[in-house]
């Protein structure tokens, strides 16, 4: 299972979290959210995945922090298109499209972004963008019938990993993880991570 932690800014905090075991670190480019990163931090991370979170952003500017960062996956969180994933997939971009998800009808909005994207998030359904700190009823994901692999994000905590192991869904590929883990917002605390990886990944 992929572990991402997301909403990193901090340069040690990201250094730490690093060496946790995860997989995939976010950084948010969404001047809105409290855990924007308005510039590149004095340190990114070498051995895991960079992933760039996006709301409803230019072409041109993602493509230009996707070069000043490294990016390898492109988290996209606003209205962008099929056709806007498929561009940044043919540039060569990996993309992760994010749905809110309230109840199982939520799902038929992934159906015209089937080919689109490498990956799907399913966050909690709110007036913003995400970052609500929020569960929805996993239990929802049952009526997923794509076969886009997805990862599971929205109000996820240290505390929840035994359940997270009881999903049953052969398209959960791994886990968003941020607010529940912090002490304050962009700053997260290593050894709950730490943590909740090595429960998450223990067999």
């Amino acid at each position: 299972m992929i572990v991402k932690v997301c909403g990193m800014r901090d340069p040690e905090n990201i250094r730490n979290i690093e060496q946790t075991g995860i997989d995939w670190m976010g950084f948010i480019f969404y001047p809105a959210s409290l855990r924007y990163v308005p510039k590149r931090p004095e340190y990114l991370p070498k051995k895991v995945k960079r992933v760039g979170v996006f709301v409803n952003e230019s072409m041109k500017e993602i493509l230009s922090i996707t070069d000043l960062f490294q990016l390898d996956y492109i988290q996209l969180h606003g209205h962008e298109s099929p056709d806007f994933c498929r561009m940044l997939e043919t540039r060569g971009l990996r993309t992760i499209k994010a749905f809110p998800i309230a109840t199982a009808e939520d799902f038929q909005a992934t159906v015209p972004y089937s080919g689109c994207c490498t990956y799907f998030l399913f966050d909690t359904k709110t007036p913003a963008h995400g970052g609500s700190g929020q569960k929805f009823d996993w239990g929802l994901l049952d009526s997923y019938r794509g076969n886009t692999p997805f990862l599971l994000s929205g109000g996820i905590g240290v505390e929840d990993t035994e359940k997270l192991k009881t999903i049953n869904n052969k398209h959960l590929i791994g886990f968003d993880i941020n607010s529940r883990f912090e002490s304050t917002p962009g700053l997260k605390q290593v050894d709950t991570v730490r943590k909740f990886v090595e429960q998450i990944k223990k067999h």
